[in-house]
């Protein structure tokens, strides 16, 4: 029963599906954004353990002896003189416990989370009971199912036969019976630091507003190197407490009125007192609060702690395998929706191109009709050459069956004459006149459309966006013209 119920936690924990079999790649798969983070954390302790713990000392300050606490490496000191039991009896303990089979009082297993989450899972659908987990159960009721769990029995909850308030109780004793806090020993001192983590002004000093981002992210860090069983019950209690908060206008139990129940079984020293803690006592509830309300966000590794884990896998191909570059493939999901999106871009950069390029040939029409309803001069008719010269490829008004070559050079006769034949004495006489005169608004107005043309035919390419000002004025100095006397 123990190895059912503990493979029914497993598939609830689990987020992430790895599946080879070729017969199932049809399947939906959900990816772990994690994967690699708890593949390092499995395949490389040390290192991961020293990635996270470098990171959680850049938000905290840790003096040398915490930090060493922390990691293991000197006896803890903790308030009240409270220390876990030597090394010896404690081993004892938990092996007399467990030639019993017992749940209760036992050093923390998976086996043992697997019983537990019976109550968790009957709770989640008593949430509306008024003063669950503060109003205490019957007490017969509740050794008859601490019995069962210890001896490994099946239990239906669901007979009628027990209490909401009798599971609340016995899950409270759960915890309160463990040989240390849900949350270890080693982690208290970093707890205390992360609760004065608060906002800085814009002159640099410290108020008393509590900076949420950097205490989300402590939290994140300190979760990720607790030991796995503290780890998975940790976060099937906060869900089951954060979805009772939700129902507080039923349960009357708000998210500190629930950090005041359990705190003192996840996050104070075992056999600590109100009074050993003493001032620390508001900063151990509101961080229990403040875990229920936010517990949604802490079991999810930092950005920056799941890159480092990818790279080390990924950053050398040599040390990716398969499965891992599959599971990495799915990321470029994105890449591709970025591509389309690029795409259809370019498809409404080509329309905006097509509407500017008709504005032109009707700017170009309108000039030449202008032309050829000038009076008789010189000037007119070397115009109407000039024109004439063009209408052996092209004429202004008729459609191009090779446009992009026709539009090239259509563009640089214009733009030629403009420069040779109209800018020259004219221009200067007509910047003198205060008012322009129509023949200078259109002859503006082909010189900017021909160069939107131009510019519109060959996009980002230097070379030939240079190429019609060098010819303009080499085809000036071939013809040996100066410009209209």
């Amino acid at each position: 029963m123990p190895h059912q119920k503990l493979s029914a936690l497993i598939d609830a924990i689990c987020n992430f599906v790895i599946c080879n079999d070729s017969s199932l790649r049809g399947q939906p798969i959900i990816f772990n954004p994690d994967f690699f983070v708890e593949k390092l954390r499995h395949e490389k302790p040390e290192v991961f353990t020293e990635l996270v713990v470098s990171n959680i000392t850049r938000l905290i300050d840790l003096p040398g002896t915490e930090l060493a606490q922390l990691m293991g490496e000197v006896d803890l000191k903790l308030p009240g003189g409270a220390s876990p039991a030597p090394g010896f009896f404690r081993s004892l303990m938990s092996l007399k416990r467990k030639e019993k089979g017992v749940v209760f009082g036992s050093p923390l297993t998976e086996e043992g989370i697997a019983q537990i989450y019976q109550l968790i899972e009957y709770l989640h659908k008593n949430l509306r009971v008024e003063g669950l987990f503060r109003v205490p159960g019957n007490s017969v009721r509740q050794q008859i199912l601490r019995d069962a769990l210890n001896n490994g029995t099946d239990i239906d909850l669901e007979s009628g036969e027990f209490h909401s308030n009798d599971v609340a109780t016995l899950l409270k004793m759960f915890l309160g019976e463990l040989p240390e806090p849900l949350l270890t020993h080693k982690h208290f001192h970093a707890h205390l630091k992360i609760a004065d983590l608060m906002q800085f002004d814009d002159k640099g000093n410290k108020t008393d507003v509590p900076d949420k981002e950097r205490q989300i992210e402590a939290l994140q860090l300190l979760f990720l190197i607790l030991p796995p069983p503290n780890r998975n019950l940790l976060k099937l209690l906060l869900d089951l407490l954060y979805q009772t908060a939700k129902k507080q206008d039923k349960n009357k139990m708000s998210a500190y009125n629930l950090a005041l129940m359990f705190a003192p079984h996840v996050l104070w020293p075992k056999n600590a007192t109100a009074n050993d803690l003493q001032e620390n006592i508001t900063k151990l509830n509101n961080g229990m609060a403040f875990m229920i309300k936010h517990s949604q966000k802490l079991f999810k590794a930092p950005v920056y702690i799941r890159e480092c884990a990818r790279l080390h896998y990924l950053g050398s191909r040599s040390q990716a395998s398969k499965d891992d570059l599959d599971l990495i493939a799915s990321c470029h999901t994105k890449s591709f929706q970025l591509a389309k999106s690029q795409k259809r871009n370019w498809v409404d950069s080509c329309s905006h191109q097509e509407e500017t390029q008709q504005r032109t040939e009707e700017a170009l029409r309108e000039l030449f009709q202008h032309v050829h309803n000038m009076p008789e001069s010189a000037k007119k008719k070397q115009l109407i050459r000039q024109f004439n010269k063009q209408s052996v490829t092209q004429t202004p008004g008729r459609e191009s069956s090779t446009p992009q070559v026709q539009k090239r050079a259509r563009s640089r006769s214009f733009s030629g004459l403009i420069k040779r034949k109209v800018l020259g004495n004219q221009m200067m006489s007509e910047k003198k006149n205060k008012y322009p005169t129509p023949e200078s608004i259109a002859i503006g107005e082909l010189k900017r459309a021909s160069k939107e043309n131009m510019n519109l035919l060959f996009p980002g390419s230097p070379a030939v966006t240079l190429m019609p000002t060098r010819l303009k004025w080499s085809e000036g100095k071939k013809e040996g013209k100066k410009g209209f006397p």
